[in-house]
């Protein structure tokens, strides 16, 4: 048994294809399925049930590819281990990180790391929540920024900045005149909404719902992006609820219709997540230590409240 045949296995048990499973394992399909059939001759037992499109794993099979993850994992570790050693940081690391925070938050810490870590060649993907928790436990990323709190046994946590929700009202809205905003204030009926599948959205209707004043069956006008909300609201359609950080590069004349809550102001809690086998937990650390001084400066801290069912 080596840890080259685990690793065959695991693919064949993510993508129920040898085909796909070799080509995402940069082997030929006959290297990886020899491989495959060495592991299962050496322990007597059928891993895969080939006679089924797509290839199922059998009962016993799927308590191999448990232990095979953990003894992959660990495996792996013993590099970490090497590489904390000699303080070394640097090679591949995935980070994903969510629509709403991406376009915001990309452009503040990337050329600080990349110029402080040059070694680490970091590749980064946009991934909805539901998408990153899944990838984060198949290992296909090595950390992702969310908002949080999750509360997934297997992930780790680190809250980097807790980012305020603001208010885009145009003049001729009901709240127009309205000099600070408070969640009583909102309706859902005229708060337009992100599509569904942005975490954001969820956290506005909780808010909304929070209040009094909603009638969920109104509102129906939803977008995939914030520039759009803001243009639907200049056009009369509503109103909106913005990050803190989209609204630092608006022009000055959009900037006159944000109207800020009162304090303590709404906001979500945005976070470092890993897996908690913390494997390349020194390039993670970095990644932090980055992010968090950078944004230190941009959000203030204090007097900010967390309304906790904001990101379920």
């Amino acid at each position: 048994m080596t840890i080259t045949q685990l690793q065959y296995v695991l693919a064949v048990a993510e993508y129920q294809n040898f085909t796909l499973a070799a080509e995402k394992s940069f082997v030929t399909q006959p290297t990886l399925s020899m491989q495959v059939q060495k592991l299962e001759d050496e322990l007597d037992i059928l891993l895969f049930d080939r006679s089924k499109k797509p290839i199922t794993i059998t009962e016993v099979g799927a308590k191999i590819v448990a232990q095979a993850k953990n003894i992959v994992n660990e495996a792996n570790r013993i590099k970490d281990i090497v590489d904390q050693e000699k303080g070394f940081i640097g090679g591949e690391f995935t980070l994903g990180i969510i629509p709403t925070i991406m376009p915001t938050l990309l452009p503040m810490f990337l050329r600080t790391f990349i110029k402080k870590y040059p070694k680490v060649n970091l590749i980064i993907k946009e991934q909805n929540t539901e998408n990153l928790i899944r990838n984060l436990q198949d290992g296909h990323i090595d950390a992702a920024i969310a908002a949080t709190p999750l509360e997934i046994e297997y992930i780790k946590e680190r809250p980097l900045y807790y980012e305020p929700f603001v208010g885009y009202v145009p003049p001729n809205h009901r709240l127009g005149k309205v000099s600070e905003l408070t969640p009583e204030d909102l309706e859902i009926s005229d708060v337009l909404l992100l599509r569904d599948g942005h975490c954001f959205r969820d956290g506005v209707i909780n808010l909304c719902n929070a209040s009094k004043n909603h009638q969920e069956d109104h509102f129906q006008l939803q977008s995939g992006s914030f520039e759009t909300l803001i243009n639907l609201s200049n056009e009369g359609l509503g109103m909106t609820l913005l990050p803190f950080l989209n609204t630092i590069e608006l022009d000055e004349k959009k900037k006159q219709n944000l109207k800020f809550f009162k304090n303590p102001s709404p906001a979500r809690e945005v976070s470092l997540i890993y897996h908690k086998s913390e494997l390349k937990i020194q390039i993670t650390e970095a990644l932090y230590d980055v992010i968090a001084s950078v944004v230190r400066g941009a959000i203030a801290f204090q007097d900010v409240k967390i309304v906790s069912p904001l990101n379920k």
